[in-house]
């Protein structure tokens, strides 16, 4: 979960990292009396939404009076930044500026520990610096059984270079960082930029968090995090229902029991497609490798409430899933469902009690349902009554 800038602020002052005073802001009245509770003076009015660019889009904005909060806040307000339509703002604290820097911590899967990056050049795209001038960007790995102490953090500031007059204040800051990843069972904590302002002070004055959901268990907290406007509502239900579902913008509603079958179900209801007017598969769906019939069941309500699907792909192969579980999850959710089901499934099963499974679909005779032999015959169908439903 990716969190707002406002969000990513309090959780650092949370972990006593120096930040500015930061407003929530939905209007421009409340713009205005954000400002005027930061002293009047001069504010930063800044665009809340999940992605990059923001300043380049006009969505971030000094205002040198409470007046100009609230006009600065109607111009952003509604904006839409790279498909995002700006709904918050952050009424932020001004600042002056002497240096900008850059920090980041973050998963590094492929060498199995942490990465730290730094540099005394921030404030840019980070992305762009790594191209045009990789030079400039240490890069630290961190045991994440230790993660960010004092020797690490003295090692990450000299190899990015910072100057020794503000290297232990640096430091100090990274070590709080540090303790936010590992505190909140973060996947990513980026500082763009760093500052040093005029009186010396090192601030975080844009932050970046992403939290790992696998570790929502131990967070109750974090679910008040959660953008539910934002949210899908299928990817919701599905969520309350724990099941791995991810919405696609095609038309065949996909269930599998795996993530690699189902990957490999989304190639091959892709390929397919190309012969039946070109669709697409609508959704990733994994039930797991021991799901239930109430599991199954839960799976197609999802799907046959969306409404870009128009046929479904059943694709099990029994393994820890029963071939007769599935069938009977498919039976009862069609039953619960009632009329809306209405949309028609092709189911291909195999593996672990397979015979039986098919037995259970062939008796309850569900005008619905065509069972398919094959992976590449049942994801042909589908496309096919896909293509003829459109």
């Amino acid at each position: 979960m990716d969190l707002f800038e406002y969000q990513a602020r309090d959780v650092f002052e949370k972990y006593g990292v120096p930040v500015l005073r930061g407003i929530v802001a939905r209007s421009p009245q409340e713009a205005r009396a954000a400002a005027e509770q930061l002293g009047g003076g001069t504010v930063v009015v800044k665009a809340q939404v999940k992605t990059g660019g923001r300043g380049k889009a006009g969505g971030v904005k000094l205002a040198h009076s409470p007046d100009e909060a609230a006009a600065r806040a109607e111009e952003i307000l509604g904006l839409d930044i790279k498909g995002h339509v700006v709904q918050t703002l952050m009424i932020a604290e001004g600042a002056k500026i002497a240096e900008e820097f850059y920090f980041s911590l973050l998963l590094d899967r492929a060498n199995r520990s942490l990465l730290a990056m730094a540099s005394v050049e921030g404030g840019m795209e980070i992305e762009q610096l790594a191209v045009e001038r990789p030079e400039a960007l240490a890069k630290v790995q961190v045991d994440p059984r230790t993660g960010i102490d004092a020797a690490k953090a003295a090692e990450i500031v000299a190899a990015a270079g910072f100057d020794a007059s503000i290297a232990d204040e640096v430091a100090a800051v990274l070590v709080k960082l540090g303790e936010v990843y590992r505190g909140e069972d973060a996947t990513l904590v980026e500082v763009n930029p760093l500052v040093r302002t005029e009186d010396g002070a090192i601030v975080a004055l844009d932050g970046k968090v992403t939290l790992d959901d696998n570790a929502a268990f131990r967070h109750p907290e974090h679910a008040a995090l959660e953008d539910a406007a934002a949210t899908d509502p299928l990817e919701a239900k599905a969520k309350e229902n724990d099941l791995n579902y991810v919405k696609l913008d095609g038309s065949v509603g996909v269930i599998g029991n795996g993530a690699g079958l189902v990957m490999s179900t989304l190639d091959v209801v892709a390929y397919a497609g190309e012969k039946h007017g070109g669709v697409k598969p609508a959704n990733f769906l994994d039930i797991g490798g021991g799901a239930s019939a109430a599991v199954m069941a839960a799976g197609l309500d999802v799907i046959l409430g969306d409404e870009q699907v128009r046929s479904v792909f059943v694709n099990v192969f029994g393994g820890i899933t029963a071939c007769d579980e599935v069938a009977n999850g498919i039976v009862q959710a069609l039953a619960t469902l009632g009329d809306a089901a209405n949309k028609p499934l092709v189911v291909r099963l195999d593996g672990n009690n397979v015979e039986e499974g098919r037995r259970i679909l062939a008796e309850a005779n569900h005008p619905l349902v065509t069972l398919a032999e094959t992976m590449d015959g049942g994801a042909d169908k589908a496309a096919e009554l896909a293509n003829a439903a459109a």
